[in-house]
């Protein structure tokens, strides 16, 4: 998944960071974030975490630890700044209280966005999985290698997970590192612990010579199951997670509509 296709506010605030990094590297715009004025923003709480979870969200190359740390600070900052704007209207205490929610939720952007990717590749990689798998025990079964299936698989289908096959297949084609390496690089850029199974069965099977077709074809099945599975426990858990706006924004709305005129009669018999 590229910085372009991650959508809502936390795509925007990734973009926001690999924009930073840019010009954080090009030396186009000064630092604000502590960390990064000192030179630790790699070491720091929120460098730590995403160098942790970088790789899994692909945007390891476009945003830097400093490039995330800098978003996080800046956009907490302009946070801070309009939730204390909005509660001065009100009162000096809402503007303290909104400032520190302001604050919260723009240092967090960054964050939510990247764990937002971390999980559409990883159900990318679960949904494509068995589709991958059988097209190489395809092409193997048609007596093709299996450099020449996999490569076939990266080149004739258009989704993100093809193409990450893709870039491993001409990473070790052209000879910038082995063949394990790249399939090795490909699990681990996956929060996918399927992958990393079917991936370490691959690499056993082509280095000792054991029959792969077969152990591809079952490895697709079990794949297939467990995607399915998954959904069906993502459907039966939507209910739940809508009790909470029902809950908060709904049920109020309905209580005052049922409730409001017997109030104003209420009021008006007192009066």
């Amino acid at each position: 998944m590229g910085l372009g296709a991650m959508g809502g506010l936390g795509g925007s605030a990734v973009r926001y960071a690999a924009s930073l990094t840019r010009r954080l590297y090009s030396k186009a715009t000064p630092a604000l974030s502590p960390a990064v004025r000192m030179g630790r923003a790699a070491s720091s709480r929120a460098g730590v975490w995403y160098a942790s979870h970088a790789s899994f969200s692909g945007c390891s190359k476009e945003v830097s630890s400093a490039g995330f740390c800098e978003a996080g600070f800046r956009l907490g900052a302009a946070g801070a700044l309009a939730g204390a704007f909005i509660g001065m209207l009100i009162s000096v205490e809402m503007a303290v209280i909104l400032g520190l929610v302001g604050a919260f939720v723009g240092g967090g952007m960054p964050k939510r966005g990247v764990r937002a990717a971390c999980r559409e590749r990883s159900l990318c990689a679960r949904r494509y999985l068995s589709e991958m798998l059988e097209v190489v025990a395809l092409g193997l079964r048609s007596g093709l290698t299996f450099d020449r299936s996999f490569g076939l698989y990266g080149s004739h289908f258009d989704n993100a997970f093809a193409r990450s096959c893709a870039k491993a297949h001409r990473s070790w084609s052209i000879g910038l590192v082995t063949r394990e390496e790249a399939l090795r690089e490909l699990a681990a850029s996956y929060e996918c612990r399927q992958l990393t199974h079917v991936i370490d069965g691959i690499v056993r099977s082509l280095r000792f010579g054991s029959p792969l077709t077969e152990t591809l074809e079952d490895a697709a099945s079990q794949s297939r199951a467990e995607f399915r599975t998954a959904l069906e426990e993502r459907v039966a858990k939507a209910p739940i997670k809508m009790m909470l706006p029902t809950g908060t924004l709904i049920l109020p709305a309905m209580l005052l509509l049922v409730m409001g005129p017997i109030l104003l009669e209420l009021a008006g018999g007192f009066s």
